[in-house]
């Protein structure tokens, strides 16, 4: 059955049933005269009926397609992408639709699979490592995003004319899973201590440049990793490459993510004494190309830091990638949402203050001391 955004409406002055639907860029209006409901229904089906032409195959099972689907994915997305399109589909939106036909897919089935991912988790019997429910609002919107290119893609080989984009919703009581950050004290533990604990003998730890670029800049792990000797301008960082989890070098996490940073003095600081690290392990000067952090992988880099942590009593540790929500929290108050979203990567649709920002101890008491200078002049109790 053709799928519509809208339905027919009444008309009082031509007396009739209207819709006006849209199809591959074709625009058609559809009437009936019929008083009532019927002629209401009239019009909707006969809107249904030409959106449903050309569609076929209508009864192949989801499972099926999901497999051309995939096909598809690997020829043009990165391969995180398709590792999460093969996650989600295999342990929540085709447990629930496999078996469904897609001609019989509707927005009502794909929201059974958002509301019942989000109250049992993971829904694949087969999954030996099941999560258990209470999914965070950023993965059930990540599942809801897969669902929407599988429909996408049917649509677009006439297995079917759903559009299911408005309909379907993450379950409102879904809620970001808090990160956490470097409190005060355990940065100025990193912002002041190089070394790190070897068979019990104190020696500098390589990576710490890597660590402290990271909280000063809020650049992703995997922008540091793509960092080469040539995207250094001056106190200027051109990035646009990434090395991801798989260790493939991409253009980074999203268009926005292709960025100039312009370093502040602390960063400079920073990145100057990596280059000058980097120019005694080459023994030679280094060239354009050669990598500003020289790591095998993320985790290689990930755990050098959770070592570093444990050295040094930052409790609790933290990922590499909280350094960045570090960043954000630390410097909310000092630069426009603008800025920091140029500054992290980020669209002008994404709420950086409201993914990223934590609370930081004692800003809330000092804010509380501000407003009481603020307004003691007033207070009758302080004259």
């Amino acid at each position: 059955m053709g799928k519509r955004v809208n339905t027919a409406v009444w008309l009082e002055k031509q007396q009739r049933w209207q819709i006006k639907v849209q199809k591959d860029g074709v625009r058609k209006t559809f009437t009936s005269a019929k008083p009532g409901r019927t002629g209401q229904r009239e019009a909707n089906r006969k809107a249904d009926a030409w959106l449903d032409d050309g569609i076929s195959n209508t009864t192949k099972r989801c499972s099926e397609l999901w497999d051309d689907f995939l096909i598809s994915a690997k020829a043009t997305a990165g391969g995180s992408y398709v590792e999460q399109i093969e996650k989600f589909g295999r342990n929540y939106i085709l447990p629930v639709v496999g078996i469904r036909r897609i001609g019989d897919l509707n927005a009502g089935m794909l929201q059974d699979v958002l509301n019942r991912a989000y109250k049992e988790g993971c829904l694949n019997p087969d999954n030996k490592r099941k999560s258990k429910g209470n999914l965070s609002r950023k993965t059930l919107q990540g599942i809801r995003s897969v669902e929407m290119a599988f429909v996408k893609w049917a649509r677009q080989h006439q297995y079917t004319s759903l559009r299911p984009e408005d309909e379907v919703v993450v379950p409102k009581g879904a809620r970001n899973k808090g990160k956490k950050i470097l409190q005060p004290d355990s940065l100025r533990i990193l912002l002041s201590t190089d070394t790190r604990v070897v068979r019990g003998k104190f020696e500098i730890d390589e990576n710490i440049h890597a660590y402290r670029l990271a909280v000063m800049t809020g650049l992703r792990p995997g922008e540091l990793l793509g960092l080469r000797v040539g995207d250094v301008d001056g106190h200027r960082l051109h990035l646009s490459r990434a090395i991801n989890t798989r260790n493939e070098e991409t253009h980074g996490k999203n268009e926005n993510a292709i960025r100039v940073v312009v370093l502040h003095p602390l960063a400079a600081a920073e990145l100057k004494a990596q280059l000058q690290q980097r120019t005694f392990e080459e023994e030679r000067p280094l060239r354009y190309d050669d990598p500003v952090f020289l790591l095998d992988n993320e985790q290689s880099l990930y755990n050098y830091w959770r070592f570093y942590q444990r050295c040094n009593g930052i409790d609790p540790p933290i990922s590499l990638y909280e350094l960045r929500h570090t960043f954000v929290s630390m410097v909310e108050d000092t630069v426009s949402p603008a800025q920091l979203r140029r500054m992290v990567g980020h669209s002008r649709s994404m709420d950086t203050y409201g993914w990223y920002s934590h609370a930081v101890e004692g800003r809330a008491d000092a804010a509380a001391l501000a407003i009481s200078a603020a307004l003691a002049e007033y207070s009758p109790k302080q004259k």
